[in-house]
């Protein structure tokens, strides 16, 4: 795949045509995103039709893991973790992308 977006990136690609400055584009996006942490941290699900499914959900712990780096056994609780479930529309879009295509 391709490089990556940085949030500069979005936010120069939203200014661009348009007639909000920077500043506000910035302050709406982190506020979006601060939205979205605080919905999901408090249990809700964020539900963006036509994107996605923003959520945490619980993966059991176990007695017996491994680190990885050091290879030491280690126990392991029950935690959240954060996920993000494509909707049908962008998977839809997703499924066509031929990843060795140069953009």
């Amino acid at each position: 795949m391709a490089g990556k977006v940085t949030k500069a990136e979005l936010i120069e690609a939203l200014h661009e045509g348009r007639s909000l400055n920077r500043k506000d584009i910035h302050g709406l996006i982190d506020s979006l995103f601060e939205e979205i942490k605080t919905a999901i941290l408090s249990g809700k699900t964020v539900e963006l039709r036509g994107f996605g499914t923003f959520e945490v959900k619980l993966r059991k712990g176990r007695k017996k893991a491994r680190n990885p780096k050091t290879g030491a056994i280690v126990s392991v609780e029950d935690h959240g973790v954060a996920s993000f479930r494509p909707g049908r529309e962008l998977k839809t879009a997703a499924w066509s992308v031929n990843p060795e295509a140069e953009p």
